[in-house]
């Protein structure tokens, strides 16, 4: 792992824990045991830190995001979007847990506001192929939900089980949350 990797980790740990606005480089430097000088000579500034750290996420969300609009609202293409969604978030919780809690003081910022614009497609995406409210309800409540409870787990000191357990149940309550959706749509 190089230092430009650990100083990513430091920092969104350090925004998880206190906020991007509450955390200032040195702390970063601090945590990582490296001098405030040596932050900067990897980045430029806390934006563009904030920007390495979150962006390998956005990415993976702007490319799922894509690939499922433009396949319309089957229902391989919803299960695919859910199995690399789910992945998305096991491995970039901290990433979404400062986007799911600071996205809206952080607006101006060009990460944050990439991944809110992607979340806004495809919340518009879903509410237009959802024929009912109880269906809009349950595909934002099921995928917020669960970035949610990944992003939050560590301010709650939640012990999360392995990587493939969360993984399955997942896939599980996710795939019946959004199935009883479509199957009382269908009944209706």
């Amino acid at each position: 792992m190089t230092q430009s990797d650990v100083l990513r980790d430091v920092a969104l740990a350090e925004f998880a824990k206190a906020g991007f606005l509450g955390t200032s480089l040195q702390r970063i430097a601090d945590a990582a045991g490296v001098s405030k000088s040596a932050v900067l000579y990897h980045f430029d500034s806390k934006e563009a830190l904030l920007e390495a750290a979150i962006g390998p996420a956005v990415d993976r969300l702007g490319a799922l995001t894509d690939t499922y609009l433009r396949a319309g609202p089957t229902a391989e293409a919803s299960e695919r979007f859910l199995v690399g969604f789910i992945d998305l978030l096991l491995e970039h919780r901290r990433a979404v847990h400062l986007f799911v809690n600071q996205s809206a003081a952080l607006a101006d910022v060009p990460a944050i506001a990439r991944a809110t614009r992607l979340v806004r497609e495809l919340a518009g995406f879903s509410t237009s192929n959802a024929s009912s409210t109880e269906q809009r309800l349950r595909f934002g409540m099921a995928l917020g939900g669960a970035a949610y409870t990944l992003g939050t787990a560590d301010d709650f000191g939640v012990d999360l089980p392995p990587m493939d357990e969360m993984r399955a149940a997942l896939r599980v309550i996710l795939t019946e949350l959004l199935a009883t959706t479509a199957a009382a749509t269908e009944v209706r």
